[in-house]
């Protein structure tokens, strides 16, 4: 009978992303078995804190892990019935696990937006690694547990006491068991389901963790219904919510809200957008926030380093103007039906105005909106990075008049927006001028430039804000790619 090896590593983060899937193959009667190439107390601590129940048993001396020649951990090894490898698949990889479930007529078990990535690679296995007299590596992890309760004595002030344990520099409302109850009414999770951990610190939001920081930030109940998903979007390792919380750059998570469940829990997408308009765009942001503080320990006067800072780490969530675009919104260009709900976090910078009043074509307000986004980052560094571009109705409806589609704009920007080379001839250019050989050099107005964006779809566009007044917004981003973050999109 054809059987299922995943080998594994105690200390190894990528083999404990691997395990819940490797739980639903062994529930769905996938003759499975682990293989340590730890001791027993690692092994008896791994299987405890990660909750696998299928069994686990040690590579004795590494024999087996030499027998199939592994070069990583995690590694998959499918085998027939005389023992042989039938495939052998490094790492983790979302496709590659989905596939070797249906071998075993077993349904996928691995989906987009569960909060993984799509593949992550692992650590060396053991039998390559170089023997030391080092100690093993302590675990990382702790198991989720219920959330803490205290009893307050009588004379002490519920809200003075969350200021001073649970704060971001402004009051929260105190989460009673009571309100909390309340909160999880609406999410239809068992309380201690682990959600994800929270990065950098990687405290475990459970249900009831995610319902008291809701608590906290004075969200209704229907709140839930987004904060779970969002969870899982910032615990996504392309968002790299590690890097964005512990950098010194001015970039916070922008919460991107589209489809129906704009109109249904009641998210502004009109005038003043950034601002303290409804409940439900302020406390969700905020309760973002206070969870990154909270469980993920990115406290500004420790881990989060910015120099500057960003008003967003108080609340930073918007929802699209769809009624007022011509256009196609965010979550349908990126795949999603228009009857579907999503949201959407890009790391951003502050909201930088871009103010044209006159021009009556949409060439006029595009070149406008392309000298503001030469400045991204900083004005003679070129390609790295990324823009959130939020055009304001009146100019799109200048833009529209002239036929224009929403690719149309892009391309136009990506073509349009560019640092003239004279910029980099002085004798202290500054920064980007070591990166200037990476760089690809256009033609704009006639004179020589280096184009500022990598590739078009680097401009990201949404309509929103209100109907009267010729104002849009451009927020930069922090690194892009691999090495970065990168825009993340899961239904809601």
């Amino acid at each position: 009978m054809p059987r299922l090896l995943a080998f594994l590593q105690t200390d190894c983060p990528t083999c404990r992303l691997i395990v819940p899937y490797l739980n639903m193959l062994a529930k769905g009667a996938v003759p499975l078995t682990g293989i340590s190439q730890d001791g027993d107390p690692e092994t008896r601590e791994f299987i405890r804190q990660t909750g696998a129940t299928f069994p686990v048993e040690r590579d004795i001396e590494l024999e087996r892990s030499k027998r199939f020649d592994l070069l990583t951990v995690p590694s998959l090894v499918v085998l027939d019935d005389s023992d042989h490898a039938l495939r052998i698949e490094p790492g983790f990889d979302k496709q590659a696990v989905n596939e070797i479930a249906a071998y075993f007529g077993h349904a996928p078990v691995a989906t987009p937006y569960d909060g993984l990535p799509a593949s992550k690679p692992g650590c060396s296995s053991r039998h390559l690694e170089v023997l030391t007299e080092d100690e093993a590596p302590p675990t990382r992890f702790t198991p989720s547990a219920a959330a803490q309760e205290f009893t307050l004595r009588d004379d002490e002030d519920p809200v003075e006491y969350c200021f001073r344990n649970f704060k971001d520099a402004l009051p929260v409302m105190p989460p009673t068991r009571q309100r909390i109850n309340r909160m999880l009414t609406a999410a239809s999770c068992d309380p201690l389901e682990l959600i994800g951990r929270i990065p950098p610190c990687y405290g475990e939001a459970t249900v009831e963790k995610i319902a008291a920081n809701a608590v906290m930030a004075g969200c209704e109940p229907k709140a839930m219904r987004v904060l779970i998903p969002l969870v899982r979007a910032i615990c996504d390792e392309r968002f790299n919510a590690h890097g964005v919380q512990a950098t010194t750059q001015f970039v916070a998570p922008l919460i991107v809200i589209n489809g129906p469940v704009r109109a249904e829990l009641g998210f502004n997408s009109r005038q003043n957008l950034f601002s303290n308009t409804t409940r439900t765009n302020s406390t969700t942001g905020r309760a973002l926030q206070l969870i990154l503080l909270n469980l993920g320990g990115a406290r500004p006067d420790t881990i989060d380093m910015s120099t500057m800072g960003n008003a967003g780490k108080f609340s930073f969530c918007i929802a699209e103007n769809e009624e007022e675009s011509p256009w196609e919104p965010l979550h349908v260009e990126l795949g999603f039906k228009p009857e579907e709900s999503t949201l959407t976090l890009f790391a951003a910078g502050s909201p930088h105005g871009i103010s044209e009043q006159t021009a009556r074509t949409a060439r006029g307000v595009l070149r406008t909106i392309a000298y503001s986004l030469a400045t991204t980052w900083s004005y003679r560094s070129c390609r790295t990075f990324e823009v959130f571009l939020i055009l304001c109705p009146e100019h799109v409806k200048t833009i529209q008049r002239d036929g224009w589609s929403k690719q149309d704009v892009r391309q136009f920007l990506f073509d349009n927006t560019g640092v003239p080379l004279r910029c980099y001839q002085n004798d202290d250019p500054g920064e980007g001028w070591h990166a200037r050989n990476t760089y690809e050099e256009i033609q704009i107005d006639g004179e020589p430039c280096y184009r500022k964006f990598a590739t078009p779809d680097a401009i990201k566009i949404i309509v929103a804000g209100g109907t009267a007044g010729k104002f849009s917004a451009m927020m930069q981003s922090w690194a892009t790619g691999p090495r970065g973050s990168q825009m993340v999109t899961y239904p809601v």
